[in-house]
């Protein structure tokens, strides 16, 4: 009989007495597994129900996870890719730079210092069981504005300090008191502090969850046995990411793709990506990406990190623990100075956003010559970022809104691609038009699915949507899109997917909008958002 070997046992025991202790072990390893898995899952159904924006309680764009007292990702709920990759990060920054003691609460949102971009505020709660400490708790929300330039916090920017409020690794709460003085600050360098406190409040009540559920499994089952499961976890999906490896055939694998522009110059910035498979490891260098750019489009290390942890998840069952170990087995070399592990202050919002979903798309185009039969065309590629803020009239109040737009999935080997989804580095839904028009003061006029924007392929790719809001009141809108010009690919001969549009309908007359940059919309005008599809697979012959 051959087993998992998930707790380290033998493969293959031949005794009886064997045979029952590695069953035992493996049925055990697997309960530990989703007793951890349902800490994170539980937070982000607490902070989902708590939250007060749209852009969190309708669309979650937040993810929740817990770690071991060394920063190491255990457990993590079914959220957004590019957060739960980059969370060891902000933990382990947290862990470096702050003394921490029971019912201290850090948060962060430097891209330098363990953050991924300003709007996605990160909270990190420790765990202390007999005066030790036991693991954290921690959750990321992305926040409808942060301050800046530009409301939204996501604007075409040249440094850092454009983009809104920097907060490095410091304590929002200490020995369970809030630190009024940092809470005030933040809240007077937004544009819409209510809302603001309301979500940063959800996600001190995630954490707390998050840190009370840690608690009693500690209290049920002991400290050693939780850290003995947890790094069991730990090396299970680093021995799973292995064997995953061993099965590919080894070699080098090349792929290039590119962002279409960053929003000031107007020139393709490549990413290119070598991927070495050799045995049971590889390596992912990105020598000969592009360097950083001078407009937002730049990524720190963590956010490629994320999408490389998220590319061989990927691959591997879905039955798999999501955790730290699988990235154990994998070497990623990302040269400073580069669009994929910029240096500060080099702006950043849109290397969360957009550049991570180029990053994916060139690690799949290359993982796709290693394993043909596993590896969908690519999808839309971009993350179709509107923001749009002013004043609201009707509640005499200040607004925000953010929102990512789905489109076309690519055609995967045995099947077409999915319409009007979410793709990749985000895992986020469409706000739904009542809730949209109820918090803001616009109306959706359109919203429908671009037919026929699929690649065409044996398998067609999925097609992109459209959305028209049609503004009530003066605003300021900002866009951060791609594929506005370069083309989701297609594989084994697939077409690829149709870029998308960015159109001002004023006065019944269409205009085009460029996919980076920032409007005065006037009551009236009409901002519409078409969304790229996704490549096809296969010849249409075939």
């Amino acid at each position: 009989m051959r087993l998992l070997g998930s707790c380290g046992i033998a493969a293959e025991p031949t005794g009886l007495f064997e045979r029952f202790f590695a069953v035992t072990n493996a049925i055990e390893l697997e309960i530990f597994k989703h007793l951890l898995a349902a800490i994170p899952e539980e937070m982000g159904a607490l902070l989902r129900r708590s939250a007060y924006s749209p852009n969190i309680k309708e669309r979650r764009d937040y993810s929740c996870a817990i770690f071991n007292p060394s920063g190491e990702m255990i457990a993590q709920a079914a959220h957004i890719p590019v957060h739960l990759g980059t969370m060891p990060l902000s933990v382990q920054q947290a862990l470096a730079e702050v003394e921490l003691r029971p019912g201290d609460v850090v948060i962060l949102n430097d891209p330098y210092r363990g953050g991924t971009h300003l709007p996605d505020i990160t909270l990190v709660s420790p765990a202390f069981v007999d005066g030790e400490l036991f693991g954290f708790a921690a959750n990321r929300a992305h926040h409808a504005d942060v301050g800046g330039m530009a409301p939204g916090s996501m604007p075409i920017a040249r440094e850092l300090v454009q983009e809104g409020l920097i907060i490095p690794p410091v304590k929002l709460m200490e020995g369970g008191e809030l630190q009024t003085g940092l809470w005030d600050i933040i809240l007077a360098n937004v544009r819409t502090p209510r809302e603001r406190a309301g979500d940063l409040r959800a996600q001190l009540a995630a954490n707390r969850r998050g840190v009370a559920r840690l608690e009693e499994l500690a209290a049920r089952y002991g400290p050693e046995t939780i850290h003995r499961h947890s790094a069991a976890l730990l090396g299970y999906a680093e021995r799973l990411t292995r064997a995953l490896l061993r099965a590919l055939p080894d070699g080098r694998y090349e792929f290039a793709d590119q962002l279409d522009d960053d929003g000031v110059a107007d020139a393709p910035l490549p990413i290119r990506v070598a991927v070495t498979i050799q045995g049971d490891s590889a390596s992912v260098d990105f020598t000969g990406t592009s360097p950083q750019a001078q407009g937002s489009l730049n990524a720190v290390y963590a956010i490629t990190l994320s999408a490389v942890h998220y590319v061989f998840r990927c691959l591997l069952a879905e039955d798999a623990p999501s955790n730290s170990g699988s990235l154990r087995p994998i070497q990623v070399i990302a040269p400073e100075g580069t669009l994929v592990n910029a240096r500060r202050p080099a702006p950043v919002a849109g290397g969360n956003v957009e550049t991570s979903q180029r990053i994916t798309d060139v690690l799949l185009g290359a993982l796709a010559q290693a394993a043909p039969d596993r590896v969908p065309a690519a999808s839309q590629g971009t993350m179709n970022n509107i923001l749009i803020g002013g004043w609201d009239t009707r509640r005499a109040a200040p607004f925000t809104y953010y929102e990512t737009l789905a489109g076309g999935m690519g055609a995967r080997p045995g099947a077409p691609g999915q319409s009007a989804i979410h793709t990749h580095m985000t895992n986020t839904l469409n706000t739904p038009i009542e809730a949209l028009e109820f918090a803001y003061p616009f109306e959706v006029v359109r919203y429908e699915i671009r037919r026929s924007t699929g690649g065409a392929g044996r398998f067609r790719g999925g097609d992109g949507l459209r959305r028209d809001l049609r503004l009530r009141v003066p605003a300021t809108a900002s866009l951060l899109t791609d594929r506005r010009i370069s083309r989701p690919y297609g594989l084994v001969g697939g077409e690829p997917g149709a870029p998308g549009e960015n159109v001002l309908i004023r006065d019944g007359a269409e205009s085009p909008l460029p996919a980076k940059g920032s409007i005065d919309l006037q009551p009236g005008d009409t901002l519409s958002i078409r969304t790229p599809g996704g490549g096809g697979w296969g010849k249409a012959s075939q």
